[in-house]
């Protein structure tokens, strides 16, 4: 089970709207298929790893990540597919939270008289899954926000200076991150400082996550790295109900998809913004800042991960915060997290945190 998912977790990034499912077919101790859900969702991983096992499937465990799919949609059911090539066993992780499956996917592998095992390594699954769970089960994505900082959480100078803060292997660890992600996002304030390109460099991957920015009026650069890829790497702009109709049509132009947002406060409603963008398909997003678009989110709740790089400097009061206004009186108002793993890269330190699922 740990094999297959890992095998899974290659898909993330890749395969939404649907979950990054692993398959690892065993016969009499010995692997004889794996697979993993397919870039764009199909094939899915059980049909991968059973084709890989041609007739050595037959009387084999098959071990998947998530419940097999039960329903008819633009392939057939995995389930009728472990069915036809006639494993006596399937063990699972989890269950799956969509009503299309929901345990429906087992009680077809019990009916046709196959042993079912469930709950192997859930927890992790649970977390594997977590944004197709939260995207089934709430309609919006997983929302992991990064920062990378200085000593004293500061993302720039008075300024506005902020490149470079941390170092090269830091940047190259954002860049696998982005990669298993369906999105990135920053807010129009980032678009606008630091005309950042949003996409993923060096890793000899022909996949990219879509981009997203935040801006309530659309001002944004209409010249610059977003601007002048629109057309290649998906860009979806997130606005206000009532932009600027001559940018709009300008973005538009370039490629860009515009998703209107309700408002709270004048600013971007930080839950409808992501009800959007889970009813785009996406399951998991990366959120790079800046500090208002980081303080809307933790406001409302919606960061299921922290990560943080912290560099071995300092840049003082006078610097822009990591987070903006929270509106906080006491502790017990703050949002908490806990640890899941801190470690050096390169000259500064990474640490990702995390709440609970499930």
């Amino acid at each position: 089970m740990a094999l297959a998912l890992s095998l899974g977790q290659r898909g993330q990034g890749t395969c939404w709207p649907n979950p990054a499912v692993g398959c690892v077919v065993v016969h009499d101790g010995r692997i004889v298929g794996r697979g993993w859900t397919q870039p764009g969702g199909r094939p899915h991983a059980e049909t991968e790893a059973l084709r890989q096992a041609g007739e050595a499937a037959r009387g084999a465990t098959a071990y998947v990540s998530l419940e097999p799919c039960s329903h008819h949609g633009k392939t057939p059911p995995c389930a009728e597919a472990l069915i036809a090539a006639g494993v006596s066993r399937v063990v699972s992780a989890i269950e799956d939270s969509d009503p299309r499956v929901a345990g429906q996917g087992f009680a077809m592998l019990r009916d046709a008289g196959i042993e079912v095992t469930t709950g192997v390594l859930a927890d992790q699954a649970a977390r594997d899954h977590a944004g197709f769970f939260l995207k089934t089960e709430q309609g919006r994505p997983f929302v992991t926000l990064k920062l990378a900082s200085s000593f004293d959480g500061r993302i720039a100078t008075s300024s506005g200076h902020s490149q470079w803060i941390t170092g090269s292997k830091a940047r190259r660890v954002v860049h696998a991150m982005r990669a298993r992600h369906d999105a990135v996002m920053v807010g129009a304030g980032t678009a606008r400082a630091d005309d950042p390109s949003l996409n993923v460099r060096d890793l000899g991957i022909d996949n990219q996550p879509v981009r997203v920015v935040v801006s309530r009026h659309l001002d944004i650069p209409l010249i610059g790295q977003l601007a002048r890829t629109a057309a290649q790497i998906p860009l979806w702009l997130c606005h206000g109900p009532s932009p600027d109709p001559e940018r709009a049509r300008a973005w538009e132009g370039l490629g860009a998809t515009l998703i209107p947002c309700a408002l709270n406060d004048h600013q971007i409603d930080a839950t409808d913004l992501l009800q959007q963008l889970g009813q785009a398909g996406l399951t998991r997003v990366f959120c790079e800042g800046g500090s208002a678009l980081a303080a809307s989110l933790l406001a409302e709740d919606l960061v299921d991960e922290l990560v943080g790089f912290s560099a071995g400097l300092t840049i003082g009061a006078e610097g822009l915060s990591a987070i903006g206004s929270l509106g906080l009186e006491t502790l017990n108002s703050a949002p908490r997290f806990e640890l899941l793993e801190a470690r050096a890269v390169g000259p500064d330190v990474l640490h990702r945190w995390t709440r609970s699922f499930r």
